[in-house]
């Protein structure tokens, strides 16, 4: 059997109709879109063309949809850019213990500006309260970012319900949406968030372009300064194809949501119903809540991820330990941590992610297969004591 891609929640590969959207923009139609000569103006009508499909599928208007140059760029300047410029108002900033490192690194930079963060946790199933949510806001509080989806486990927030609270209050709602195109709906109204990021990699579009919704009225504070593309907020000529293949592979995604999420949902019960029946001491990670259709989490009692990972490679089975901006590292995950599993558990997490050209066959393999890789691997030493 060729090799088996099991890792979707770190990227996918770019599909052809999206690839075939590029072509053009990276040939005789790759102008400068600010440019006013009829080049520029070809290109100006790719770019809003793009616009108008990415805002059609979030319930959006164009002039609310700004184009970056990925994830955390859309993360970052939604988290960033409105706190600063709502810093008049408070300087107190809400969001969860097992946000994206985007997120994490966002508000540390904030409190490396005299701004004071609470991260609240979440319960065994990586939820967080809404309750503690509700309690966490204060009078000085201006933003709160609670991601839509997680990506190591998989376990879908009550986004809507955070953020109808969080406007009572009179507080901005960001989201990290980057996990759910395909997977789940993605309307902006009945979210009533203020900001949405999402980034192409993820739903089979390029590398290096992603989205910010902004909800009109908002006010961003840009980080990137120099011209005034992307309504002034996001400075430097717009990657049209880049932009074009996202569109492309977004409104793809949505219209094939429905089914996609359903097979792959049946796909992942059946890997986790067969693993936890076939061997000891597995728990699915963020059992029992919402998750994403295509993610499953394991944490495998006793067994290594790291030694677990590459005899997958070995065997032609490409996972992960959680997510791909924290690999290398030999500590458990802080969304492993947040969710108080024993130690025995969290050091042996391992992701799998499925994706559009995963079949059950694939499936099939993988499960044949695991009880004897797990078995091996917790006859072997860790691979920490090696480690100098």
């Amino acid at each position: 059997m060729t090799r088996i891609y099991l890792d979707h929640a770190a990227t996918t590969p770019a599909r052809p109709e999206a690839i075939a959207a590029m072509l053009p923009l990276l040939d005789a139609g790759g102008y400068n879109p600010s440019s006013l000569h009829a080049e520029g103006r070809a290109a100006r009508a790719a770019l809003d063309a793009a616009r108008a499909t990415v805002a059609g599928v979030l319930g959006a208007r164009p002039r609310e949809i700004v184009f970056t140059g990925g994830g955390s760029e859309s993360i970052v300047l939604g988290i960033v850019g409105a706190a600063r410029a709502r810093a008049a108002h408070g300087k107190h900033v809400v969001t969860s213990s097992i946000e994206h490192h985007a997120v994490l690194h966002a508000v540390e930079t904030l409190e490396g500006e005299g701004w004071s963060v609470t991260r609240l946790p979440v319960d065994a199933r990586g939820l967080v309260s809404v309750a503690e949510f509700r309690a966490a806001l204060r009078p000085d509080t201006v933003l709160a970012s609670v991601m839509l989806a997680n990506n190591e486990i998989g376990s879908v927030q009550p986004v809507a319900e955070l953020a109808a609270i969080a406007r009572e209050r009179g507080v901005l709602f960001h989201t990290d949406a980057v996990q759910a195109p395909g997977h789940l709906p993605l309307d902006v109204g009945a979210l009533g968030i203020d900001l949405l990021s999402i980034s192409a990699h993820k739903f089979y579009g390029p590398k290096g372009v992603g989205v910010l919704y902004v909800r009109g009225g908002t006010a961003i504070a840009p980080l990137i300064v120099g011209g005034g593309q992307e309504h002034g907020l996001r400075a430097g000529t717009e990657n049209v194809a880049g932009i074009a293949g996202l569109a492309s592979a977004l409104a793809l995604a949505e219209r094939e949501r429905p089914a996609t999420a359903a097979r792959l949902a049946a796909l992942r019960d059946g890997l986790e119903s067969a693993v936890t029946a076939a061997v000891p001491d597995v728990v699915v990670n963020g059992a029992g809540a919402p998750r994403l259709p295509h993610v499953s989490s394991l944490a495998i009692a006793g067994a290594a991820a790291d030694v677990l990972l590459i005899r997958l490679d070995l065997a032609g089975i490409s996972a992960s330990a959680g997510s791909a901006c924290a690999a290398g590292s030999l500590e458990p995950s802080h969304v492993i941590a947040a969710l108080g599993l024993p130690d025995t558990s969290s050091r042996g997490m391992i992701r799998f992610s499925l994706g559009r050209a995963t079949t059950d066959e694939q499936i099939a393999h993988v499960v044949g297969m695991l009880p004897e890789l797990i078995a091996g691997v917790r006859g072997a030493p860790s691979p920490e004591t090696n480690v100098r």
